[in-house]
């Protein structure tokens, strides 16, 4: 039984002591924080989003066009009421909440990746490792609980298939394709820093650790700076393919039996072909706004992919999440789990270790405790019936 919820009760028995929380309890205060504290390229890389950030302002304001309808007398606010657990892709967790993958972590800390797989496998939840990782596949795999692989195909079959196969013995419970990113989008704060932080060599940790990758290379590339530099821009021509189609999800099944999901649809008939291909599951996101401007907010999309693809594959849920409330929406609205990004991102830069672990456990005890006040045990008592809509 879900205990998230017990985290005001830390706080506030330690206030008694006269100690307060050192974090801001919310998303946008982990924003403001960061925004102070860390260097403007990191901050920057984090917080940005495509050209004038309509889509990704889009992704919180969609929320507020549904009100929560709570339901009393239903004996689910006591304590050991409430059970957040959840299989997705046969990966069970203690609540249906996943780290988005963010990439680059390295900008923040130096074991960003290794501190995120070891805070998601202490709370249960899930994590999602992205190729731009600033730790190796298996480093991150060796200290991580349930966690996921995201694959940003890149334009050499052989590469993509290796970096599969590496998640795949290091331990990854199924294989998560992002296809909203063949090239990056046109993001101004980085723009305006002249800062690509793969350009420097950070966030391609898994290339530079690739067999297939390195024997494509004159020379090793921690040998030397001209090495490495001549690495990046392999790395250069290669991350990113304009190629792929939905087909492709057929031949990555030859290549793996985990479960597949494919990340960045907002369209259903792209959910469909997904699904046809091959795919056990889509994620409806637009990548946190960071790709095309004034796209529809992903809250938006979610319904109809939902009524399109839902019957034959779990669909889930990223960009925007905010919130305890926000994770409850996204579920009446039909999503099997929710990928959670930048906040948690905020803290990591903000605090290390205990800045994620605080970052998801607000998230997950603002969660537990609406769940509970709203009257529902598990999440079989979500649905449209939990929600109120102000179109």
């Amino acid at each position: 039984m879900s205990s998230f919820a017990d985290y005001q009760h830390e706080i506030y028995f330690s206030g008694l002591a006269g100690n307060v929380p050192s974090l801001p309890m919310t998303a946008a205060g982990l924003e403001a924080r960061a925004r102070e504290v860390l260097e403007p390229a990191a901050f920057n890389y984090v917080a940005g989003s495509a050209s004038a950030e309509r889509t990704a302002a889009a992704n919180t304001a969609a929320f507020e066009k549904y009100r929560l309808l709570p339901r009393m007398l239903r004996g689910a606010s006591g304590p050991g009421a409430r059970d957040l657990s959840i299989e997705v892709l046969g990966t069970r967790l203690a609540a249906p909440v996943l780290t988005a993958p963010v990439g680059v972590l390295g900008l923040l800390h130096e074991r960003g990746e290794a501190i995120v797989a070891e805070v998601t496998r202490e709370l249960g939840i899930g994590m999602e490792l992205s190729t731009a990782a600033s730790t190796t596949i298996e480093e991150a795999g060796a200290v991580a609980g349930d966690w996921w692989y995201q694959l940003y195909w890149p334009n050499d079959v052989e590469l993509a298939r290796s970096f599969v196969e590496r998640a795949e013995k290091s331990g990854a419970k199924a294989i998560v394709v992002t296809v909203d990113t063949p090239s990056l989008g046109w993001r101004p704060r980085d723009l305006e820093l002249a800062h690509l932080p793969f350009l420097h060599g950070k966030g391609i940790a898994n290339y530079l650790s690739d067999p297939v990758f390195r024997a494509k290379l004159a020379a090793p590339p921690e040998e030397s700076e001209d090495a490495l530099r001549m690495a990046i821009l392999t790395w250069a021509g290669m991350f990113g393919n304009h190629a792929l189609r939905p087909a492709d999800i057929a031949r990555l099944r030859d290549w793996t039996e985990l479960p597949i999901a494919v990340k960045g649809v907002l369209h259903p008939d792209d959910a469909r072909q997904c699904v046809d291909a091959g795919a056990d599951a889509v994620v409806v996101s637009n990548h946190g706004g960071r790709q095309v401007d004034s796209a529809v907010a992903a809250l938006d999309a979610l319904p109809t992919i939902v009524a399109t693809v839902g019957d034959r594959a779990d669909v889930l849920f990223d960009s925007g999440i905010r919130s305890g409330s926000d994770v409850m929406i996204a579920l009446s609205l039909g999503s099997k789990a929710v990928l959670y990004g930048r906040p948690w991102a905020y803290g990591l830069g903000i605090a290390g270790r205990d800045g994620v672990r605080h970052a998801l456990r607000c998230l997950l005890a603002d969660f537990d405790a609406a769940m509970g006040l709203s009257g529902c045990a598990t999440l079989s008592d979500l649905s449209r019936t939990m929600i109120s809509s102000f179109r």
